[in-house]
């Protein structure tokens, strides 16, 4: 049956700038860090840090979560490049496609690690202002896989069925006609997941607002969020993909790493939130004043005392995510 209504796919992923390769995936992972530094910062200066930290920080987070990312995949996903007719080469053929964002956090943490150290911050508070930014990232980052019809799940005609084409890497194949080969309509999992991703940054910011989470906790809401979703959009998928039991190896990640940040927000539950005087010096390896502010549960409110209400302007500045 042909749905009346379906989401087009592109038919073309990769443009020529003359000899330079233009690839929509490429600009959306780039616009995606954009968008995320740029909440980041403006958090991070809402929290007491100093203006220009985040781009700082990035420098090491990015490439480490790049590398992180691409690791996860080739390990996950071997058979394209030491398997059967595989090419060993092409693992360092990032601009692809082929980031997973399990080992892109991992090793971008190591990465935001080393910058904090070097620059006195204390990494959970980062963590926490840079939560919502990294799932918004991570929705912007979706669409490259849109634009290369793929991360699809089963076939459909719901009214919001995706449109495939037959793809060889670059741009859909072209049947006899000159015309794109249609494989059929599909579940736009992509769709699902940047959606979910959007409506978890949403959260985040809300609950950290009104609980004012501290000591990581907002970047584990972000975690726990995100696994959740990912649970349950990572069943619906087709493409192919490791398993085990029979059940792709992202759905155990999902799980694994869900329950290690519920145990996180438990187990962090009640510490007073940090605040950062960074005022002071601007060299690597200051270190910053952190005390606490009371429960992070209590929001904030009209029984707050002159001083609790000084340090709030700057974590409720109208506008800032």
């Amino acid at each position: 049956m042909t749905p009346l209504a379906v989401i087009p796919s592109p038919t073309q992923g990769v443009w020529e700038l003359g000899p330079f390769p233009i690839r929509a995936y490429a600009l959306c992972i780039i616009a995606g860090i954009v968008l995320a530094c740029w909440i980041t910062e403006r958090r991070w200066v809402a929290r007491g840090g100093r203006p220009g930290e985040v781009l700082d920080i990035a420098v090491w987070a990015v490439p480490f979560g790049i590398l992180g990312g691409r690791l996860y995949h080739v390990v996950t996903t071997p058979q394209p490049y030491f398997g059967e007719g595989g090419d060993p080469l092409r693992a360092f053929a990032i601009w692809e496609g082929g980031l997973g964002i399990w080992g892109a956090i991992a090793l971008g943490a190591v990465g935001a690690w080393i910058a904090c150290r070097r620059r006195g911050i204390p990494l959970p508070a980062f963590g926490d202002a840079l939560a919502p930014g990294l799932l918004v990232a991570q929705a912007v980052g979706r669409l490259g896989n849109w634009f290369n019809n793929e991360l699809y799940g089963g076939p459909t005609d719901l009214p919001w069925a995706l449109r495939v084409h037959e793809w060889d890497g670059r741009e859909a194949v072209l049947g006899a006609d000159g015309q794109p080969v249609v494989l059929g309509t599909f579940h736009p999992t992509f769709l699902y997941e940047l959606l979910w991703c959007l409506a978890a940054a949403a959260v985040v910011v809300w609950a950290d607002r009104r609980f004012r989470l501290s000591h990581g906790r907002a970047f584990a809401l972000c975690v726990a969020l995100y696994c959740a979703g990912r649970f349950w959009i990572e069943l619906l998928r087709t493409d192919p993909a490791n398993t085990f039991f029979g059940i792709r190896l992202n759905v155990f990640t999902a799980v694994l790493v869900g329950l290690l940040a519920v145990a996180s927000l438990v187990w962090q539950r009640g510490r007073p939130r940090e605040v950062l005087d960074r005022t002071g010096g601007g060299d690597d390896g200051d270190t910053p004043t952190v005390a606490g502010e009371g429960p992070d549960e209590a929001p904030t409110g009209t029984d707050a005392g002159p001083s609790d209400r000084s340090r709030d302007r700057s974590h409720d500045t109208p506008g800032t995510p």
